[in-house]
């Protein structure tokens, strides 16, 4: 699997997992069949577990915003790229940015991409 492909499922468990009481494996079986891939899985794992600390960072980079208010959308997607920019330091930036905004082509409207855009780019490159 494309680590593309991976983030994709990965937003899509993530977006089924907030606010209902599905387990992680629960979600990651609906949405994916066996075997499951290693990046994917610790995309959804590493969000769901840091998510207090991805959460604090994330609401710091917000103006004008709570995390409660973003479209459920949007903060899915900039939960798993705060993610990955705070423990996947294997991947560029740069990618991790580009990536979250075709997610937001893919999945929000044509505004989401660029808010995304915006509060991704608060972050110092590594």
């Amino acid at each position: 699997m494309k680590r593309r492909e991976a983030r994709e499922k990965a937003v899509q468990t993530l977006f089924q997992l907030d606010n209902t009481d599905m387990s992680i494996e629960e979600a990651i079986t609906y949405i994916m069949e066996r075997p499951i891939d290693p990046f994917y899985e610790s995309l959804v794992k590493g969000t769901t577990e840091h998510r207090d600390e991805v959460d604090k960072v994330l609401a710091s980079k917000l103006e004008n915003w709570s995390l409660d208010r973003l479209p459920k959308i949007e903060r899915t997607i900039l939960r798993l790229a705060v993610y990955e920019l705070l423990h996947h330091e294997d991947v560029p930036h740069k990618v991790i940015l580009n990536e979250a905004v075709e997610l937001c082509k893919q999945f929000g409207d044509e505004k989401s991409g660029r808010f995304v855009n915006g509060v991704l780019s608060k972050f110092e490159e590594k």
